[in-house]
Order: structure tokens, then sequence, then C-alpha cells
């Protein structure tokens, strides 16, 4: 264990302050002093320093999230693949919409974060929803697949539920018990399955808890898991939710876990539906706080991959789906215990690749287009336009 993953005690660096980005997922940014931050790079340079804990974070997260979909089609009759696929399901997702609400703090609907909103959330998810179906169609060959903007389609849930979360950021911020709130709506959610598949609603409130929870924290709370001796007990929490998983894979049904279904849908009395969202909500940040308490909190080769988290998440799922669709998944010696391993290394380089940037280069028109066109210009940027010009003209005439 390296030094930099010590707890640093009253002498550490705190967290940056909450930020969103263009793209529509977290992108943390530190210094916290602005004023020194600018003062540490060149006036041409319109980077900004990311705090390296969320970017691993993100990456590790994302990762996560890919082997977890390589591992469906194959884990069959493995007990063992199935307990580990139900540990990955109970956090890793938690794990990343946690992170996107901490950084969606700031979120005023002011107009600057709506045009972000739009440009880096929803547009994705108009052109993304319109992909994956045009993809089934082409690949599997089946002309009968819909496009439709109101069932997110496999992955783009995930931008519609970030959409209306933050859409709905200023009014958690101004209740006065929120967390409570938002499990009380994730527990009506699990008992009226009358709420359909519009907008995949039943996860957008299900998963809502976590959102809320990253409002509500602050840099401290994510210190507090970063201790030697949080990663020292996570040790054994993660051995005891393996032989858990493994005890419960014949006793459970996994669907609890992707948070889309109501109880009466997945053949459970009405009342263990909110009794699952206490449990799942108590079980997932106990695992969640293991996941951030062995994130690195320094500069890693795979870092920088997590500012590019978002095209791995979005394009990945063509990979997945392709392989489902074509057979891939179907050779004998993939669902023995080297072809697990293989697949998993296979979906962990994949969705790596699918972060550099020479993809983010190639899709950035869909993931973060610019739009100018259909905005218009804001007041006050226009007067510092203006102000700018005339100042640079009065500068010309002095020199003159």
């Amino acid at each position: 264990m390296t030094n930099s993953l010590r707890p640093q005690g009253h002498n550490r660096a705190p967290l940056p302050p909450a930020q969103s980005s263009a793209d529509g997922v977290p992108s943390p940014r530190s210094p916290q002093n602005q004023k020194a931050q600018a003062n540490s790079r060149p006036a041409s340079s319109g980077a900004k320093q990311r705090d390296a804990f969320f970017d691993n974070a993100k990456y590790l997260a994302i990762v996560l999230v890919a082997i977890g979909h390589a591992w469906e089609p194959i884990k069959g009759d493995s007990r063992i693949l199935e307990a580990v696929y139900t540990v990955v399901y109970t956090f890793h997702m938690p794990a990343f919409i946690i992170i996107s609400g901490f950084f969606s703090r700031s979120f005023d609907a002011s107009p600057s974060r709506l045009k972000r909103l739009i440009t880096g959330v929803a547009v994705p998810y108009i052109v993304f929803e319109t992909a994956y179906p045009l993809f089934k169609r082409w690949i599997d060959e089946d002309p009968s697949q819909e496009i439709s903007l109101l069932d997110p389609w496999y992955l783009t849930w995930f931008l519609c539920a970030l959409f209306i979360w933050r859409m709905t950021t200023p009014i958690w911020k101004m209740v006065r018990w929120p967390l409570p709130l938002a499990l009380g709506l994730a527990m009506a959610a699990t008992v009226t399955p009358e709420i359909g598949d519009d907008l995949d609603l039943q996860r957008v409130l299900q998963f809502l808890p976590y959102f809320v929870l990253g409002l509500c924290m602050k840099p401290e709370h994510f210190h507090m898991v970063r201790t030697r001796t949080v990663r020292l007990l996570s040790v054994p929490v993660g051995a005891v939710a393996l032989a858990f998983g493994w005890w419960a894979v014949p006793r459970m049904n996994t669907a609890w876990f992707y948070h889309r279904d109501a109880a009466q849908e997945l053949g459970a009395p009405w009342w263990s539906g909110p009794v699952m969202v206490l449990a799942m909500f108590g079980c997932s940040l106990l695992l969640t706080a293991c996941f951030f308490a062995w994130v690195p909190r320094r500069h890693m080769w795979f870092t920088a991959l997590g500012a590019g988290t978002l095209y791995g998440y979005l394009l990945h799922g063509f990979f997945v789906k392709a392989g489902d669709y074509q057979g891939w998944f179907e050779a004998a010696w993939l669902h023995r215990p080297l072809g697990e391993i293989f697949v998993t290394v296979c979906a962990a380089v994949g969705v790596t690749l699918l972060c550099t940037k020479p993809v983010q280069r190639v899709f950035r028109f869909a993931m973060e287009p610019r739009m100018e066109w259909a905005f218009k210009r804001d007041a006050a940027e226009l007067a510092r336009e203006r102000e700018k010009r005339d100042g640079a003209a009065a500068r010309e005439k002095v020199n003159a």
C-alpha cells in the first residue's frame, strides 16, 4: 500500500467543490481556490485540473458496469459467477450515481447549466436512443424493432434518469429532509406497477435515493471512508458479501438488483418492495463505501480515462449486444472458468479503449455537441464580449 493512500490527518487536501461537466456526468476539478488555479497555469490554457480520486472512481465503476454486462450472457448455471455478478450489481451503479449527485450540487437551472444539461445529456439520449434500435434492426435483422424516445433502450435509461434527477435538484436542495423523501418515493414505486415503462420511471425513482444522497454529501464524507481502518474492514465485508451472494443465488431473484420492476411484477407480495428498497439501500451503501475505500487518490495510468466514462458507457453496449445477437457468447468454452476470465479481461480492455481520447474525438459530435446555433446568446456574455472589444479598440487607439 502506497503512502499516497494513507490518510493525512488534518493536513490532507480538501476535495474540490461540486461542478457539472459538459457531458452530463460528474466532472471533478481541483484545486478549490480558483484564483490560485488561474495563477498556476498559463493564461492561454483553458484546461482545468481534475481530482484524481473521482476520475479513478468513475473509471473503475464503468469497468465494473461493462464487466457485469459481459457476464450476463455467460453466467448461466455458474453459481460462483452469479454470486460475484450479484455483489457487483449491488454497488457499481449506486457508486456512479452518488458521484453524479455530488457533482450536481451546484446545478441551479441557470441558462448556462441548462445548456450543458441539454447538450451533454438530452442530446446523447436522443442520439443513442435512436442508434441502438437501428443497430438491432441491422445486426439482428429485426425490422419490428421500434424507435421510441419514451422507452429507454438498454443503457440509455441512465441518461434519462440523470436528466430528470438534475432538473429536480433545486427541489432536493430546498426540502428539509431530502433523503427520507427520496427513499419514500422509491418505496412507493416498488408497490406501483402501474408506473409502466415510460421513461423507465421505475429505475428513475428506485435509484433516486443514491442521487439525492450524493447531493447531501460533503467532501469530508469521502475522506471518512478513505482511511486505513475502513480499507482493512472492507476486506472481511467483501468476503461476507460474496459468501452471502453465493448463498442467495438459488433463493433470490436477481431482477431486484436492476431496480426496474415493482414487487408485484417480480411475483413477490407488495410489502416486500419497500422492505427490499431499504435493505438494498443499506447493502449498497456498505459495499459502495468499501469500493470508495480502495479507490486510489493519486494519479494512476487510468486516471485520465475518468473524463471519458460516458463514452465507454454508451459505446460498449454495441459490442455486448452484437455478441449477444450473433451468438458469440454461446461457445461452450466461454462458460468455463478460463472462458469467464477471458470475457472479463476483454470487457475491461474494451471499455478502457472506449474511454480514450481518440474515441472521444471521433464521437464528440454525439456526446458533447456545442450546438451554439440552437441557443440564444446570454445577455451577460454579450456584454462581456462588447466590453472586451471596446477595451481592445481603446488600447489600439492609444498605441496608435
